[in-house]
């Protein structure tokens, strides 16, 4: 018997892995003690979960109520480097002889927005790139050639790019992480955007963070030569066999590349592209489970309190990914309990535990949740959901959740404090060996 099946018998402790090669014993059972768990293998997330979302109080440079055995540290604040407010999602530099040393993120401010980078060996905290039109900016992702892609949520800009002024909503600009150059990338579609994730084969997936039936709907761009973003097609994905509320088999279908660059939401409509409440962030990662070979993506539907999970799978004969399939991954009332409410952000760990953040209305509750692969098969929800931090500061959001590149923790922001010092925070979560 596996040690950790073992301990599982005995004590009944949640272990959460992402240690690269770790089996499938390695993720979240049921909560239990947590006893003897300190003489496992290190490198490893591994909690008893919190049974509850933290009481409202204070807010201070420890946001957050984390299991035993957790350290938060804040990195950056608001206001260093000349840095403006509203720190939204996170990326690194994933590739390239200092991979992980930089974390980028974006600022979703109404104007003037900001990219900024944390040299996290200096801990020096600059503006990278900031453009007066550039507005609520909050998707981004590092590319698989070294660039970023930065994008805008809005639905319809007050601020028009001035080389595309008739577009409707937000974009995607590619930015140069030495020089902070940007370029508009208009083929990707106008829509309001946030996250984005790139498949190993060099399409790129967003969604639009709206709602049915001018929205919602969840995109792909293949562009026509690998590693340029300038010219390709735009698809939308459709339900055409239906397993009920908008799951089941699914197709790409192909958007107007000229009118999608101007308002990809009216295409996706023309075409009767399947709308969903809110999506909002996206994941992806190669899944052991899809018997195609292909690769799962994650959506996160805010307004829905699901996340989706998408196989990305090849056509019968083909190699185009041109047909997918669409289930329930995490659920209020299916696998999470009735208190996981308004899924945002979403990041997998090594082992595939998604990690999900919430930016629920009314408090309490805004906590990251962690979910854990099924080991039943195809197109399965996740085995559990169990609540892994809480924010104390119930005016505050948790956004940008991101996993570091180079050593086992998690980044992510403090949004929208309250008392008397509202600054925003980066905070690096770790484990204490």
């Amino acid at each position: 018997m596996h040690v950790l099946q073992a301990l599982r018998a005995a004590t009944g402790v949640l272990l959460v892995s992402a240690a690269v090669g770790c089996d499938e014993a390695d993720r979240i059972i049921e909560p239990g003690s947590g006893s003897n768990i300190s003489n496992l293998a290190v490198g490893q997330f591994r909690f008893t979960p919190l049974p509850a979302s933290a009481a409202c109080g204070p807010s201070t440079e420890q946001p957050f109520v984390l299991p035993t055995g957790y350290t938060q540290t804040v990195i950056a604040r608001e206001g260093d480097g000349g840095t403006t407010d509203l720190w939204d999602m996170n990326t690194q530099n994933e590739t390239g002889p200092n991979a992980g040393q930089f974390l980028y993120r974006t600022h979703e401010v109404g104007s003037n927005g900001q990219v900024s980078v944390t040299d996290l060996e200096t801990g020096v905290t600059r503006v990278l790139a900031q453009r007066s039109d550039w507005e609520r900016l909050d998707g981004i992702v590092w590319t698989p050639w070294g660039t970023i892609l930065a994008a805008e949520e809005t639905v319809v800009s007050a601020l028009k790019d001035p080389t595309l002024p008739a577009a409707v909503g937000g974009h995607v600009y590619e930015i140069n992480p030495e020089t902070g150059a940007a370029l508009l990338r208009a083929a990707v579609g106008s829509r309001s955007h946030e996250g984005l994730r790139f498949d190993p084969e060099g399409n790129l997936y967003g969604i639009s963070e709206a709602s049915p039936p001018t929205g919602g709907y969840i995109y792909k761009f293949v562009p026509t030569r690998r590693g340029d973003l300038s010219s390709g097609q735009l698809y939308a994905l459709k339900i055409v066999t239906s397993t009920g509320d908008r799951t089941g088999e699914a197709s790409w279908v192909p958007l107007n590349t000229a009118a999608a660059a101007l308002d990809a939401d009216a295409e996706a409509t023309r075409v009767g592209a399947t709308g969903y409440g809110r999506p909002e962030d996206v994941e992806i990662f190669t899944s052991t489970g899809n018997q195609s070979g292909g690769w799962t993506l994650y959506v996160a539907v805010t307004s829905e309190n699901r996340v989706l999970g998408i196989d990305l799978r090849e056509s019968a004969g083909g190699s185009d990914h041109a047909t997918a399939f669409v289930y329930d991954y995490v659920r209020s009332g299916l696998n999470a309990s009735n208190d996981f409410r308004s899924p945002d952000n979403v990041a997998l760990d090594k082992s595939g535990n998604l990690y999900i953040t919430e930016d629920p209305s009314t408090p309490p509750g805004a906590d990251i949740w962690v979910a854990t692969p099924s080991k039943g098969g195809q197109h399965q929800a996740a085995e559990s959901t169990v609540r892994f931090a809480s924010l104390i500061d119930c005016a505050a959001e948790p956004s940008g959740i991101y996993f570091d590149q180079r050593a086992w923790a998690l980044f992510v922001h403090v949004q929208h404090r309250g008392g008397a010092d509202p600054r925003d925070l980066a905070v690096k979560i770790e484990r204490v060996e």
